[in-house]
Parts: structure tokens; sequence; C-alpha cells
């Protein structure tokens, strides 16, 4: 195994833990398992994001194809410095589970223009229906694809999709790719598994703290490898 590809693997697979633990698509798989069949949602949630990871890696292995090699790294040394900035900033000004807070507040409200089915209801009624329906059917549920939806249209844009093409653009692509879906699946398997007690137990403050240290550095390393001869 090559040392670009480890490289890129576990700044990847840190990055994106530090990034999607706390994160509002975190907190809204970890909701929607409440509510819904846990593998739906896991299966959609984790789709999405496999989609999302490989789609950024292809952008950021283009980059360099479109751009010079150097302004790239240049730019790729800004989005780091930036998200770190950014990401401790929100440490410094952010409450606890206020995240958690506004996801929920924004799937009620979902809820009740939908006939304001209730948490019971929702997983009875998909137990009923998932028994008349065939097996990919069932896989390809409703469930399935709202939370498809809801996690690629929350990650699109986001510091840590952006992160990725930055990551990707500077370090083997491949190893991006594995380490970000092995982080995305650590984090949603936890998400779904761990509930609400294990969203409510996680400091938004430490981990966007932590993923900011994490993103300086990444800057610090990405910026003396443009004054490299």
């Amino acid at each position: 195994m090559s040392l670009s590809l480890v490289q890129g693997f576990s700044k990847s697979l840190a990055m994106t833990v530090l990034s999607e633990i706390g994160d509002k698509t975190f907190f809204a798989a970890a909701i929607l398992a409440m509510r819904h069949p846990r593998r739906h949602v896991l299966a959609g949630c984790l789709s999405s994001l496999v989609v999302m990871t490989i789609l950024s890696a292809a952008v950021g292995m283009a980059a360099p194809n479109l751009i010079s090699q150097k302004l790239t790294k240049h730019i790729t040394t800004v989005l780091f410095f930036g998200f770190g900035l950014w990401s401790l900033w929100d440490a410094y000004n952010d409450d606890d589970n206020e995240e958690l807070a506004e996801v929920e507040a924004e799937l009620d409200a979902d809820i009740k223009s939908n006939g304001g089915t209730t948490k019971s209801n929702n997983k009875a009624d998909d137990d009923l229906k998932k028994k008349n329906r065939p097996f990919l059917t069932q896989f390809f549920s409703p469930i399935f694809l709202k939370a498809f939806s809801i996690t690629f249209f929350g990650e699109w844009g986001d510091k840590s999709q952006l992160a990725t093409i930055g990551l990707a653009a500077a370090e083997n692509p491949m190893g991006v790719v594995i380490g970000g879906i092995i982080g995305q699946a650590l984090c949603q398997t936890a998400a779904v598994f761990g509930g609400k007690s294990l969203a409510t137990q996680i400091s938004e403050r430490f981990i966007a703290l932590a993923g900011g240290i994490l993103f300086i550095i990444f800057g610090i390393q990405s910026f003396f490898s443009t004054i490299e001869p």
C-alpha cells in the first residue's frame, strides 16, 4: 500500500468523522431511525453519503487537470484554513444540541404537513406496507428515498463536501474515497443505532473545536507543500 494512499485515507477518515458527528445529517439520521425502520434509514443515509463522497472526490481529482497544480494547492490551503477558522468560530459561539433542536423542528414540521402522523403510527404503517411489497421495493421504500434526499441535499455545499473536494485535489483520491466512505459508515451507523440518546450526549462544541484544529493542521501541511522546491 502506497504512502499517498495511506495519507489520503487517514486524513479523509479523521476529517469525515469529526465533520459528520454532530452535523445536521447525523441528527437527522438519529431522529429518522426513531420513527422508521432503521435499515431503511441507514441504507438511505449511507447511500447518499457514499454518492456524495465519490462525486466530491471526482471533482477534486479533476481540479488539477482544469487549473495548474500550484494554484490547486493554494486554493486547497485557503479552504483548509477557512474551514478551520469556521469550525473554531462555531465551537465558541454555538450552543450544544442547537443542531439537534433545529433538525427535530424541521422533521416535526414535515410530519404535520403530511397529516400529523405520530411516531408510533409511522412505524405501524411502515410495517404493514412492508409486508405487501416485494423485496427490492421494500429496500427502495419511501423511507429510503426520504433519508437519501434529506442527507444528500443537507450535505450539498456543506463544509465537509467542499473539504473532501480539496482533500481529493491534494491527496490520493482513492484513499480519500475509501477513508470518507468508512468514516461515513461509522458515523451513520452510530447515529441510526445510537439514537437520540447518543445525539444528546455529543458535545457539538468539542467536535467543532477538534475539527477546527484538524483543518488548521491540514492547512499548515498544505501550505508547506506549496513552498517545497
